[in-house]
């Protein structure tokens, strides 16, 4: 089995650096996460808005009644959904969502968003998404930042999660956030790959001692399937002759060559694939270097190209969060 290094958190956890996605593991999904245990996934990056939690908690529980994996060797993550950032929202869903998982205890609890979405009742609609009617009405609550990350503070406090951080958060919303914070935030996770490299936010979760996760490491290629004009209109990373360059020099695949990219500098990524041979070749991305030549030859192909952000998915003049 492949060892995967491990990043020390500012929280004294560890957490592996490269661990198996699960947005848009749709078919199957218990199955996929009880053959990703198997191949060797100890890290497993879920969330609400992906309405598959409660599969994903079948899929680890038959892992470990079968002896392949033990609860504390695990690192589960999940993320809390912007209609519930009102801090009296927090502990409850949060507590729905470990019942999903099976487990008494997150290792890495995130905040999705910085964006507070009036509350909607998960007896009415689970996961919520975005709009409020769950068509097309955005409604804003009156949270703020400092009041959620209060209320996950508690969820320390209470022993529901280990470590919490922050995912799609940009540098001054971070460093209002740090302002106030009791308990610093131990990860950032963001869209990083070498179309988003962000090298400014990078370098700012590095000084304040914040491990960056990147998500979508394959760039367009998550987003194809969902019809975005962005993605299917960008040439494909996996395709790109630079890329497939360095893999054909190297003796890995396009695959690899872009995990380790972000590996080889220190931040984590988490792949999906439900192909067992490519989860394994996944898991094997901190095995080789690439040289520093083909590093600098990867860093000139950012081109600030975002794919996951609102304005993509759907028509609103009250989501431009990344703007």
């Amino acid at each position: 089995m492949t060892s995967v290094p491990k990043i020390k958190l500012s929280s004294g956890y560890e957490m592996p650096q490269v661990g198996f996605g699960l947005w848009k593991v749709d078919t199957n999904c218990a199955d996929a996460v009880y053959n990703a245990v198997k191949a060797g996934y100890r890290l497993f990056d879920g969330a609400c808005d992906y309405g598959n939690e409660k599969q994903c908690g079948e899929g680890i529980a038959r892992a470990i009644k079968d002896g392949l994996v033990k609860r504390e060797e695990l690192f589960i993550v999940s993320k809390l959904w912007q209609t519930y950032h009102d801090k009296e929202n927090v502990e409850p869903i949060t507590r729905r969502q470990l019942a999903d998982w099976q487990v008494d205890y997150f290792d890495l609890f995130l905040i999705h968003f910085p964006v507070a979405l009036e509350y909607v009742d998960p007896e009415v609609r689970y996961p919520p998404g975005w709009h409020y009617d769950g068509v097309k009405e955005i409604r804003w609550s009156k949270a703020t930042n400092q009041e959620t990350w209060g209320a996950m503070e508690d969820l320390v406090e209470k022993g529901l999660a280990r470590s919490i951080g922050i995912s799609n958060f940009q540098s001054q919303t971070i460093y209002d956030l740090l302002k106030y914070a009791k308990i610093r935030p131990a990860t950032l996770q963001v869209e990083l790959h070498p179309y988003h490299q962000q090298t400014n936010l990078v370098r700012l979760a590095k000084a304040e001692g914040i491990a960056l996760t990147c998500y979508s490491s394959f760039g367009p290629a998550g987003f194809v399937e969902l019809n975005m004009d962005r993605a299917t209109s960008a040439s494909p990373l996996m395709g790109h002759e630079v890329i497939k360059g360095i893999a054909e020099k190297l003796g890995k695949t396009p695959a690899q060559v872009l995990l380790r990219w972000s590996t080889q500098r220190g931040l984590s990524v988490i792949p999906k694939s439900t192909d067992p041979a490519l989860m394994a070749e996944n898991l094997q991305c901190c095995t080789f270097e690439i040289p520093e030549e083909d590093m600098e030859r990867i860093a000139k192909l950012d081109l600030n190209l975002k794919f996951n952000q609102p304005t993509n998915y759907f028509d609103t003049e009250k989501l431009w969060i990344f703007a």
